[in-house]
């Protein structure tokens, strides 16, 4: 159930095939069941040197710039440990910069070697095999923001249940280099592993020793609630910085005052997208919203939303397999489109989109079928940026689309489903 890897409910093996598939049915992360399965992995074994990886650039007209922020809540106590009176996140700003800088890594120094400890072995990736550290993203640490960009929409980024904010990366620069101001967020305790400033590691609380289908259910209740929490906290601090005040630590240049508090947005994968539904839902702040791939938790799966909508599926998941998504459809009265994408798995949604496949080209025994499917990876992130963008264009910036009028020759992969 822990999602070591783009969200998906990978359970511990004591737990078996049947409490994977109930997570997968209830939380809708459309459950990897072979992670429960896999045996200790020597994938990597003999390799001569640790592998390296890239992620796609962005395609946008604007560079990007990213800085990374500690936020303390102390209005409420953690949900998920009862003893600390407070709530603490690790956050990231990506925006469109001007200037220079050093290109900031993928993943934090820790949490990259956490995640090549415990989270790529049950992909089948052993420890060491891949140079998870030595990823950088194409985005310049604290570089100035571009004022040519003016006043910039928001979007709040959730990754799927247990994980890191970086999982979503490919996605998130393309947007900030489309001019959006994207804000990435880690649920601390829930997530696999989340780095703090001086070199301090928070791992995910360990899970229940028994993971029954009534656990599993209250677990990702749980988790969607404080989530929720999590969001509005974030969305307060922006406000803050859209009318000029600072917030955590250090600001980029030119970001007070940079953020249009009146043009907002959320997008997540997994649990990420059931809780940009009901942030949607419930805060009038948010506009519109994209749920990548993740079926939904909570009331708003029976209530749906009233506002623009958009729900991006593997090819295998469908509102027939999973029943949140019919109920939430109904019930949903806005501007709603589904699209589905031929050939992908629920991983396709997240960075091993594109990184998996680099690494299944030197270590074949990587599943990749099994977390990204079978859909070419570029033609695949490329659909989701443009499918992305042209929703938050519209809805927040009001640019015209037809995109989502019928099907597109460039994207024959991606069915409009009525």
């Amino acid at each position: 159930m822990r999602a070591r890897a783009a969200g998906s409910s990978a359970v511990p093996k004591a737990a078996g095939k049947v409490a994977g598939r109930v997570a997968g049915r209830v939380a809708g992360l459309a459950v990897l069941v072979l992670v429960v399965s896999l045996p200790a992995s020597n994938a990597g074994a003999d390799a001569a040197s640790p592998i390296g990886v890239s992620l796609p650039a962005p395609g946008g007209p604007y560079p990007v710039g990213t800085v990374a922020m500690r936020l303390v809540d102390r209005s409420r106590p953690d949900p998920l440990v009862a003893a600390k009176p407070y709530r603490e996140l690790m956050i990231s700003l990506w925006y469109p910069a001007a200037g220079g800088g050093t290109l900031a890594p993928h993943m934090a120094p820790l949490a990259a070697a956490d995640w090549d400890r415990h989270s790529a072995p049950p992909l089948g990736i052993a420890q060491g095999a891949v140079a998870w550290a030595a990823t950088r993203t194409h985005a310049r640490v604290g570089a100035r923001v571009e004022p040519r960009a003016g006043k910039l929409p928001v979007v709040l980024f959730s990754s799927g249940d247990g994980g890191p904010r970086t999982l979503g990366t490919a996605l998130v620069e393309d947007l900030a280099s489309r001019g959006y101001l994207v804000v990435t967020v880690d649920h601390t305790y829930e997530a696999d592993q989340v780095e703090f400033p001086g070199r301090r590691l928070v791992r995910a609380l360990p899970l229940p020793a028994k993971l029954t289908p009534k656990v599993i259910t209250k677990l990702l209740a749980d988790h969607a609630r404080a989530r929720l929490a999590d969001m509005r906290y974030v969305l307060d601090q922006v406000t803050a910085l859209a009318h000029g005040r600072p917030i955590g630590g250090e600001l980029p240049e030119g970001m007070l005052g940079a953020p249009d508090a009146a043009r907002v947005g959320a997008l997540g994968q997994s649990l990420g997208g059931s809780v940009a539904a009901q942030l949607t839902r419930d805060d009038a702040r948010v506009d519109a919203a994209v749920n990548l791939d993740g079926s939904y938790v909570g009331l708003v799966a029976t209530r749906g939303v009233t506002r623009p909508f958009l729900q991006l599926a593997a090819e295998t998941h469908t509102r027939d397999s999973e029943p949140s998504w019919k109920s939430f459809w109904r019930a949903s009265t806005g501007w709603k489109r589904e699209l589905r994408f031929k050939g992908a798995a629920h991983g396709s949604f997240t960075d091993l989109q594109p990184l998996l496949p680099q690494i299944a080209a030197k270590l074949p025994k990587v599943p990749l079928a099994d977390y990204v499917g079978t859909i070419d990876p570029g033609r695949s992130m490329a659909a989701q940026r443009a499918y992305v963008g042209a929703f938050f264009d519209l809805h927040l910036r009001g640019k015209p689309t037809r995109l989502f009028e019928g099907p597109d020759n460039r994207f024959p992969e991606v069915s409009l489903i009525p």
